[in-house]
């Protein structure tokens, strides 16, 4: 379980780096350029690229796309909405994945599935702040619209990945150092141009700050698929405990360390999501 909890801390850490990238005054997008240059510790997975004519071009360009667009939504979600209500609409977004699975994957769908989903979108109903002009840190936006992003969008890439790793004549590691290499190709050239443009001003510390925030995003990845390899005979186990993980440690630094304010009504979706989480997690097993 060591490697669940390594996951765990990895998600939240990079929940926390974007809550402070605003109090360092660092921009999100330039942070999130050099975040994909980490790719380069794909390499130590030793890619095997003679197959590249072989691989899904398509998919690899819509998540290369969608990965750094849902990143930059991640940045203003948890700086208008917090930490705890950004990483409950990641977490729920599995039943984008779920729905998939029954109309993409022909998965079957059991009573129990489904009444983990309707507790989850009770629970997204509840954790979601709704109104319009809420206030997070002295800043007025409609948080709903990003976190509603955000569920959809990592629910969606969810899928992608899935249909990535059910493709066989290339390597599940070497799809994924493909899907970095272009998510950083297309994110330098835009940062290029708002340079260029001087719509932005390049300094060395968003470099520096994209590294740290590549090392806790690729050690999600990372520590996630090992955690899976050693409990290979339950991965329920590590669904639930990672989900329920990162919802509970997340909701933890947010209420404590950056004294985030949550509704009774927000607090009820939180323990509905576990409990959603908990129900599909068992549904899983039988």
């Amino acid at each position: 379980m060591i490697y669940v909890l390594l996951s765990v801390c990895s998600s939240v850490l990079v929940s926390v780096l974007l809550k402070l990238a605003r109090r360092y005054q660092i921009d999100v997008f330039q942070a999130i350029t050099w975040n994909y240059s980490i790719v380069v510790i794909l390499f130590f997975f030793k890619p095997h690229l003679t197959n590249i004519h072989q691989a899904p071009i398509f998919t690899y360009s819509l998540l290369a796309i969608l990965l750094p667009s849902l990143f930059v939504m991640m940045g203003l979600a948890v700086r208008t909405a917090g930490i705890v209500r950004t990483d409950v609409a990641q977490r729920l977004s599995l039943f984008i994945s779920l729905t998939a699975a029954a109309l993409l994957f022909h998965e079957a769908f059991t009573g129990l599935k489904l009444a983990g989903i309707v507790v989850g979108i009770a629970a997204i109903a509840c954790a979601i702040p709704w109104q319009k002009g809420t206030e997070v840190s002295g800043e007025k936006s409609n948080s709903w619209i990003y976190l509603l992003t955000i569920f959809f969008g990592i629910g969606i890439i969810d899928v992608l990945f899935k249909q990535i790793a059910l493709y066989k004549e290339v390597p599940y590691t070497t799809s994924l150092f493909i899907i970095y290499a272009m998510a950083f190709t297309i994110c330098l050239i835009v940062l290029l141009f708002m340079v260029l443009t001087k719509k932005v001003k390049f300094t060395w510390r968003h470099i520096l700050f994209g590294w740290i925030l590549g090392f806790c995003n690729f050690g999600n990845i990372l520590f996630y698929l090992k955690a899976h390899q050693v409990l290979s005979t339950s991965p329920s186990t590590v669904f639930s405990a990672m989900n329920i993980g990162v919802i509970t440690i997340g909701t933890i630094t947010g209420l404590v360390i950056f004294k985030e304010k949550l509704s009774t009504l927000n607090k009820i979706g939180i323990a509905l999501a576990i409990v959603s989480i908990v129900i599909i997690a068992y549904a899983q097993t039988k």
